[in-house]
C-alpha cells in the first residue's frame, strides 16, 4: 500500500495535522494508496519555501542555466518513463498505451519544449527620438511573476500539471501544485526527479487535498501566492477567480467544454470515423477536448451514424491490467454517478439511444470498477440538457443538418467555446466555417494535434487567458518597460 506525502522545500514531509484520506482504483475500485491532506500550516509552509527559493539561487540563476537544467529534467523524466506510467495508471485506470504514448512523453516535452522556446526569447527594444534630439531607448523586460498556484486535473494529470509547470519554471517562477485528489501519484513522484538533477529546493512545492476548507482554498487564498493557473470545471474556476480577487492575482484557465464536431457530406467517412472515435471516446470521454456534440451532414447522417455505432461497440473496455483494453473506467463513483445520470436523462427526454446507455457486467475485477457504457444518442432538441451541459464521459449525441448556416448556429449555440472539430474534403469550406466557430481551437480533419508553440485556452465560459509558446510570458511573467534617456 503506497503513500503519498507532501513535497514540500525539497523533502518528503507527512501532514502536520495527520490527516488522511483514501486513494482507490478506478478499475477495481479498491482502495490502493493513503494519501496526506495539505491544511493551513502546511500550504504556508510550501508557500513560504517557494517564496523563499525565489530569492535564493533559483531567483539568481541566469536563464539559459535554468533553461539547460529543465532540459535535464525532461531527460530524467523519460528515463523513468515506466515508473511515470505505473504511477499514472493505478491513479486513472488509464491504459496503459494511452499513459505510454501520450501522457508521460508530453509531460517530458513540455519540460523541453518550454526550456527550448524561452532561452531564445527576449525583450523587445524601441528606439524613440526626444525633444532634445538625444533620444532614447526603451527595453521591454520580462521577469518572473512570482509564486505560482498550479491547481491540476485528474484526466489527464501529469500531462496537465507539467503544462503548466514547464512554462512557469522556464520563467523563472517557482511553483505549489495542488494536483487533485484523484490523482497525487505523479505530481508527488516528479518531487524524487527535481532533486535528482539538483533543481533548488523550494521550487517545486506539491500539496494534496480537496478544494473548499482544504489544500485549493488555502492555496488561492494565500497572500504570497501571486498567480493561479486552474484546469477544471467552469464552477471552481469560478470560486477560485473570486479568492484571487482578493490581493488582485492574475488568474489563468482552461475549464469547461461541450465541443461540437461538423462533418459535411464531402468529408472522407474513414477519416471522419477515426476521428471522432478518438475525439469522444478517447479518455473514457474525460477529455475537455473531446467531442459530445456532433453534427452531420443529412445525405451521410445514416452511414456515419451505423459506423460510429460499430466502432462504439467494438470498443473493449478495461483497466491497465486488462489486456488489449481499448477503454477505460472513470475516475470515481461520483463521477460515474453524475455521468449515469446524464445517461437516465437522456432516456427520460426521449431520446433514441442507438448504443450503450447503461453499465457493462463484468465477471470479474472490473466489476468493482468505475465503468460505464459507451454511449451514442439520436433524438433530442438543442435545448436539451443533453446537448447543453458538460457531461465528460465516453458518449455523444449526434444531430443532422442542412445548410453551413444551420450548422454554424448550432456549434455556437453554447456558453462555451473550447474547441471544435470540422470534417470536409473542401479547403474553402474549412476556412470559411473554422472562421465563424466561436472556439480556441478549431480542427480540420484532425483533433488533439497540438504543436506546443502555439496558443491554448478557451472563449466564454471555457476559460480565460491564454498559454502555450510566447504566450505563457504574458501569465508567467510581469512585463516591464526599462526607458533610458540617451
Amino acid at each position: 500500500m503506497k503513500t503519498h506525502q507532501l513535497f514540500i522545500d525539497g523533502a518528503y514531509v507527512d501532514a502536520r495535522s495527520g490527516r488522511m484520506f483514501d486513494k482507490v482504483s478506478p478499475s477495481t475500485g479498491e482502495k490502493i494508496a493513503t494519501v496526506h491532506e495539505a491544511l493551513a500550516e502546511d500550504v504556508d509552509l510550501a508557500v513560504n519555501a517557494a517564496a523563499n527559493a525565489l530569492k535564493g539561487e533559483w531567483g539568481k540563476m541566469p536563464k539559459a542555466v535554468r533553461c539547460d537544467l529543465l532540459m535535464e529534467l525532461a531527460n530524467a523524466i523519460a528515463a523513468r518513463t515506466p515508473d511515470f506510467i505505473e504511477a499514472e495508471v493505478a491513479d486513472t485506470g488509464h491504459t496503459r498505451h494511452f499513459a505510454e504514448k501520450v501522457e508521460i512523453p508530453r509531460g517530458a516535452a513540455n519540460f523541453r519544449i518550454f526550456a527550448e522556446m524561452l532561452k531564445h526569447t527576449g525583450g523587445e527594444f524601441y528606439q524613440m527620438d526626444t525633444p532634445d534630439g538625444t533620444g532614447a531607448a526603451n527595453l521591454e523586460l520580462h521577469r518572473p511573476k512570482g509564486v505560482i498556484g498550479v491547481i491540476s486535473p485528474w484526466n489527464a494529470p501529469f500531462l496537465l500539471m507539467t503544462w503548466k509547470v514547464g512554462p512557469a519554471l522556464a520563467c523563472g517562477n517557482t511553483v505549489v501544485v495542488k494536483p487533485s485528489e484523484e490523482s497525487p501519484a505523479t505530481a508527488t513522484l516528479l518531487g524524487e526527479v527535481m532533486n535528482s538533477v539538483g533543481i533548488p529546493k523550494g521550487v517545486y512545492n506539491v500539496i494534496h487535498g480537496f478544494g473548499p476548507g482544504s489544500a485549493g482554498e488555502l492555496l488561492t487564498q494565500h497572500p504570497k501566492v501571486n498567480g493561479i493557473t486552474f484546469t477544471g470545471e467552469t464552477r471552481t474556476g469560478e470560486a477560485i477567480m473570486k479568492q484571487a480577487a482578493v490581493g488582485l492575482r492574475d488568474v489563468s484557465f482552461e475549464l469547461g467544454g461541450k465541443n461540437p464536431a461538423i462533418i459535411f457530406a464531402d468529408a472522407d467517412m474513414d477519416k471522419a470515423i477515426e476521428v471522432t472515435m478518438r475525439s469522444v471516446f478517447a479518455n473514457t470521454g474525460q477529455v475537455c477536448l473531446g467531442t459530445e456534440r456532433i453534427y452531420v451532414e443529412r445525405p451521410v447522417f445514416d452511414e456515419y451514424v451505423s459506423r460510429l455505432k460499430a466502432g462504439a461497440e467494438a470498443l473493449k473496455q478495461g483497466g491497465p491490467e486488462t489486456p488489449g483494453a481499448t477503454i477505460g473506467p472513470l475516475i470515481s463513483d461520483e463521477h460515474r454517478q453524475k455521468v449515469l445520470s446524464y445517461y437516465a436523462k437522456a432516456r427520460e427526454l426521449g431520446a433514441t439511444v442507438i448504443t450503450g446507455g447503461g453499465v457493462p457486467d463484468f465477471d470479474d475485477a472490473r466489476q468493482g470498477g468505475f465503468f460505464v457504457e459507451p454511449t451514442i444518442w439520436t433524438g433530442l432538441p438543442e435545448d436539451s440538457a443533453i446537448v447543453k451541459e458538460e457531461i465528460f464521459g465516453p458518449c455523444c449525441h449526434v444531430t443532422p443538418f442542412d445548410t453551413e448556416e444551420e450548422v454554424i448556429a448550432m456549434a455556437n449555440d453554447t456558453t462555451y467555446g473550447l474547441s471544435a472539430t470540422i470534417l470536409t474534403e473542401n479547403l474553402s469550406r474549412a476556412h470559411r466555417v473554422g472562421g465563424q466557430i466561436e472556439a480556441g481551437l478549431i480542427w480540420v480533419n484532425s483533433w488533439f494535434l497540438r504543436d506546443l508553440r502555439t496558443s491554448f485556452g478557451g472563449s466564454k465560459s471555457s476559460g480565460i487567458g491564454r498559454e502555450g509558446g510566447v504566450h505563457s510570458l504574458e501569465f508567467y511573467t510581469e512585463r516591464s518597460n526599462l526607458c533610458i534617456k540617451l
